[in-house]
């Protein structure tokens, strides 16, 4: 289906890229873009040619600089409260994808855009990336997660820091820390596809069971580890697993079907 603000393409190895399309804004989050994206969430969702999905902006300057600010005005705190209920459940079921979704990050990500980063399982950045968090400086706090998902990122003092000066991270500070998973100085968004081809590579219900496993994470220990053990004993009843340690013994390539 077509998409007013971002644009669509899988190429013929299953990687679906995500191109955020408002430049002119510096691509920033407005409601249309909002509706692309829940849109095409679902769509990569549904499509079992898919096998994984990269999210970058249109143009140099900017992966997302945030929200639409203009949007705001005239909205009061119970429109706020559907915003942000809004924004959260779109990168919460972006989150939840049991592909693996790689933000490839050209430019500045700050406000929203950095809340869509970090709700993507990996990021890769160009070294003239940065991120940050400035609502502060608007009277605001992050309303789309990200008080929650960069804590348990980076933890949770570089993260109060971040959101209590509104500062921005240069690429190198955001690798340093552990916001990003690799710092590129050329093709970024080639760099999160080669990443992203790597894990789909992988078998599929492993990959989707492991991404499982690591949400649980966010529960407490015992809670953990009881989901990781549900898990890892799923992957017993699977074609796949025979089919990699068949080739493990064998001195092969496996070839998973996913089953």
């Amino acid at each position: 289906m077509p998409f007013a603000n971002l644009l669509y393409s899988v190429d013929d190895e299953g990687v679906a890229v995500v191109t955020l399309n408002r430049p002119e804004q510096l691509n920033a989050l407005n409601a249309q873009l909002v509706e692309d994206l829940e849109g095409v969430v679902e769509q990569a969702r549904a499509d079992a040619g898919v096998r994984a999905v990269v999210i970058t902006g249109a143009g140099e300057k900017a992966f997302a600089a945030g929200a639409d600010i203009a949007e705001f005005a005239g909205m009061d705190a119970r429109d706020a409260h559907r915003l942000s209920a809004r924004g959260q459940a779109l990168l919460s079921s972006l989150e939840a994808m049991s592909k693996p979704v790689v933000a490839a990050v050209n430019g500045f990500a700050l406000g929203g855009g950095c809340e869509l980063a970090l709700a993507c399982h990996l990021r890769v950045a160009h070294q003239r990336a940065q991120f940050g968090l400035p609502e502060v400086t608007l009277g605001l706090i992050p309303g789309y997660g990200g008080t929650q998902r960069l804590p348990r990122i980076v933890g949770r003092g570089v993260a109060a820091e971040m959101v209590l000066t509104g500062e921005r991270v240069t690429a190198q500070r955001a690798y340093e820390i552990g916001l990003v998973n690799r710092v590129v100085d050329d093709d970024v968004v080639g760099a999160a596809r080669a990443l992203a081809l790597t894990i789909a590579g992988r078998a599929p219900i492993a990959i989707e069971l492991a991404l499982g496993a690591l949400r649980a994470s966010e529960l407490p220990l015992d809670a953990g580890l009881a989901q990781e053990r549900a898990l890892f004993a799923q992957c017993f009843a699977t074609e796949d697993y025979a089919e990699g340690v068949s080739a493990f013994l064998s001195r092969r390539q496996p070839q998973f079907k996913g089953r």
